[in-house]
């Protein structure tokens, strides 16, 4: 049989079996940020080691940066403090950085496809759960805490244990309406938040096949949420066309012996996988979370489904998500009032999410008593997107136009909810209290269908605002 990228791309970095029946990988790309990176640089001074190869590590700030008013210092000082830590750090250990005022900071998963320094065949590694998004390039993208940064800055390797392969197709096409949000969403809300634990999840079939690179970003950004350690896209024309001319990307004949080896690292066509599963993309509708994790979802046109949908073993939390969302079984999605609309983050942050949210609001407006704001994923998105005039779209239509920044996908910046607020959201988590207020309430769904919220006031199927 065939080997799989995963495969591939783990025994290429495979420096040792460890006797733990772990492996010990080699780590070709490490991006940091200013959260999980201040005490992994402590821990090397305390152990008086130097980074091993400052070259393969990026640094860029986005958890705790404001997104409206940047002016140093901070407000926030505990983000002032993790500022100044990187921007320190960075320094002494020879690290780049992109910092504030640099046109290339931006969200540390959005800045390293649109720089070059995601590509594929590597191992990347980042203090963020969402490090899976870098797999849209056929790279194998693990998330790591605080004590693995460290451990990577110290020796550019991690012990991972191996992980078997589950394939997902999706076959046929997605009907206009529907966008890579609305797929991961209906993937994890099939398998469950815990259905690829132990897994990484290969995502492929008609309708993958035919998506840009952002919508891949999209899907593999929360491969995490359904339990996949990662998730990955084999590269195509379609990824080399993307890379070709970045600035981190070899060029002229360079590029050419680069595309040859990144094809060779696909998944053969005759791969051994631990898992096969199809999904039909024409049964893919607008989706949305109603609950409190990524797998309670439903369609735009579907209702809260009964206690006795799930197993035994879960109804608790489903009973928890109704008494929190304040929704009840039989409940229609549609038609939930919204008092906050959020456009941004590293899943949906990208200038086609932008383009697809300014398709539906303009000519129209955000309903009065809505806060909605659209936060870029980079600066470069922003320049870009303004460059396309985005920007007054957005703004006659009532949004606020912030700077690059994760923004309200989390609690970690200025932009938080309050209260009961009820948030339609392009973001990854639904969880309690990740917006900010310990009782406000997420509804995750793709950037479109968050401005027609904005728009109705109320949660609408974007597929009737559709010209």
């Amino acid at each position: 049989m065939g080997q799989t990228l995963l495969n591939k791309v783990w025994e290429a970095h495979k420096v040792r079996d460890l006797a733990s029946g772990q492996t010990q990988l080699f780590i070709g790309l490490h991006l940091i940020h200013e959260v999980t990176s201040p005490q992994a640089f402590d821990m090397l001074r305390e152990r008086g080691v130097k980074v091993k190869f400052p070259e393969h590590t990026f640094a860029t700030v986005d958890h705790i940066v404001p997104t409206d008013l940047v002016e140093r210092p901070f407000i926030d000082s505990l983000a002032e403090e993790m500022l100044v830590a990187i921007e320190n750090n960075a320094e002494e250990f020879e690290i780049p950085l992109f910092g504030i005022g640099d046109r290339r900071q931006g969200v540390v998963h959005v800045i390293g496809p649109e720089l070059g320094l995601t590509q594929p065949g590597m191992t990347i590694a980042c203090g963020d759960s969402h490090t899976s998004t870098h797999g849209a390039f056929g790279s194998i993208a693990f998330g790591i805490g605080t004590s693995q940064v460290r451990d990577v800055l110290a020796s550019q390797c991690l012990a991972m244990d191996p992980l078997k392969v589950r394939r997902i197709n999706v076959t046929g096409k997605i009907d206009a309406g529907v966008y890579a949000k609305d797929v991961i969403l209906h993937i994890i809300g099939h398998f469950g938040v815990k259905g690829g634990v132990g897994y990484a999840y290969e995502y492929g079939g008609e309708a993958v096949a035919a998506m840009s690179m952002e919508e891949r970003m999209t899907v593999c950004n929360m491969s995490i949420e359904g339990g996949a350690r990662v998730g990955y896209i084999n590269p195509d024309q379609i990824t080399f066309d993307y890379l070709e001319g970045r600035p981190h990307v070899p060029k002229d004949g360079a590029f050419d012996q680069a595309v040859e080896w990144w094809k060779s690292m696909a998944s053969d066509e005759n791969a051994d996988y631990d898992d096969v599963a199809t999904l039909r993309g024409e049964d893919i509708g607008p989706t949305i979370t109603w609950g409190i994790t990524p797998g309670q979802s439903v369609a735009v046109d579907g209702v809260i489904p009964a206690l006795t949908a799930f197993p035994e073993s879960e109804r608790s939390n489903v009973q928890e998500a109704y008494d929190y969302m304040d929704f009840a079984p039989g409940q229609k999605i549609a038609g939930t009032p919204i008092d906050v609309a959020f456009i941004g983050s590293c899943t949906n942050g990208r200038l086609s999410d932008l383009r697809e949210a300014a398709k539906v609001a303009k000519g129209n407006k955000v309903t009065t008593g809505i806060k909605a704001i659209v936060v870029p994923g980079s600066q470069q998105v922003r320049q870009e997107a303004e460059a396309e005039g985005l920007h007054e779209i957005f703004l006659e239509a009532g949004f606020e136009w912030r700077g690059a920044g994760c923004s309200m996908c989390l609690a970690m910046n200025p932009d938080k909810l309050e209260g009961r607020q009820r948030c339609a959201s392009s973001s990854n988590r639904n969880f309690k209290g990740r917006q900010g207020s310990p009782t406000g309430r997420t509804l995750l769904m793709s950037p479109a269908m968050v401005a027609a919220a904005a728009v109705g006031g109320e949660v609408v199927d974007v597929r009737s605002m559709m010209n």
